[in-house]
């Protein structure tokens, strides 16, 4: 970990209304993991948004807008999360994520596939789409137009826009992660 945890109480004027909102964010959308320590203090990627609050606001911002009223099914959003964290190969990412897809109903054999890079082969057609559109975008390069109107097929113009969206996000979630070597709570 390269930056210290910050404790609440040592939170300053500019931190603490974002560490309220990120912690009552976190209570609503991002629960099933730790995310928060016994003291208060924020884990994964909050704490290095608190440290910088200049950039972690409009991120957090970024992230709760992806977050609420999602268009998209919760398991195809994370199979699509899940192959971006697995790309950058983003520990805290996995682990996160690897449970909440486990309370949406994703097997084990997927989870492990998705994580290890690969295609599982079972995937439901709309995960299957989420699978390559994300794969696609995290490989870098234009993403190949069938790809692209097979996602509009599935999700609608709006639920394409949305899952192109959540890629961006969770690459940026991930870089953060790694850039600061978050890891994995105990």
């Amino acid at each position: 970990m390269r930056l210290p945890i910050i404790p609440p109480v040592e939170l300053n004027a500019e931190q603490k209304p974002l560490y309220e909102d990120m912690k009552q964010g976190i209570g609503t959308s991002f629960q099933g993991f730790v995310s928060i320590r016994d003291d208060g203090a924020l884990l994964g990627p909050w704490n290095p948004w608190i440290h910088e609050p200049k950039f972690g606001k409009p991120v957090w911002e970024l992230v709760k807008a992806i977050a609420s009223k999602s268009l998209l099914p919760p398991a195809v959003r994370e199979v699509a999360i899940l192959v971006t964290g697995a790309h950058f190969r983003s520990a805290y990412e996995l682990y996160a994520h690897v449970i909440v897809a486990e309370h949406r109903g994703l097997s084990d054999e997927k989870l492990a596939t998705i994580v290890a890079g690969q295609r599982p082969a079972d995937l439901s057609r709309p995960e299957a789409v989420a699978f390559d559109f994300a794969f696609a975008l995290v490989n870098g390069g234009v993403l190949p137009e069938l790809t692209y109107r097979a996602a509009v097929q599935e999700f609608g113009e709006h639920g394409a826009a949305e899952l192109s969206y959540l890629v961006g996000v969770y690459c940026l979630v991930s870089v953060t992660l790694n850039t600061f070597d978050v890891p994995v709570p105990d």
